[in-house]
């Protein structure tokens, strides 16, 4: 059974850093992407971030590029989402996803499948507040 936990979520001030964690079990994480994504309250559930569990091949939003960093430890079955420099707009829910990782992703990139319409499994999500 896929399974998905995300945690380290919390009240981070504008310009701190907070690091994400998303535990997987149930599939190795070799053969899977794992996505970050979000959603702020009003707004849709928006990408922010995806990494090939075979080859670190990683994807960021433009609002996220250089600020927020994923990797991956897949003997912990483990992935991170370090965030620097937040800023109040990144505040939301943030969840990670996986889906298995395709031929032609692995020929292409991950940014090919870094859409919430891709994934099939979800965490519960962890609440991410950035404030003063």
């Amino acid at each position: 059974q896929v399974q998905l936990v995300e945690s380290g979520g919390g009240l981070v001030q504008p310009g701190g850093s907070l690091t994400l964690s998303c535990a997987v079990s149930g599939f190795t994480l070799d053969y899977y992407v794992i996505g970050w994504f979000r959603q702020a309250p009003g707004k849709e559930r928006e990408e922010v971030s995806c990494i090939s569990g075979r080859d670190g091949d990683t994807y960021y939003a433009g609002s996220v590029q250089g600020r927020f960093t994923v990797s991956r430890d897949n003997a912990k079955s483990s992935v991170s989402l370090q965030m620097n420099s937040p800023k109040p707009e990144d505040t939301a829910v943030y969840y990670c996803a996986a889906r298995l990782l395709d031929l032609q992703t692995m020929i292409t990139s991950v940014q090919t499948v870094c859409v919430e319409s891709q994934f099939s499994s979800w965490g519960q999500g962890t609440q991410v507040t950035v404030s003063t």
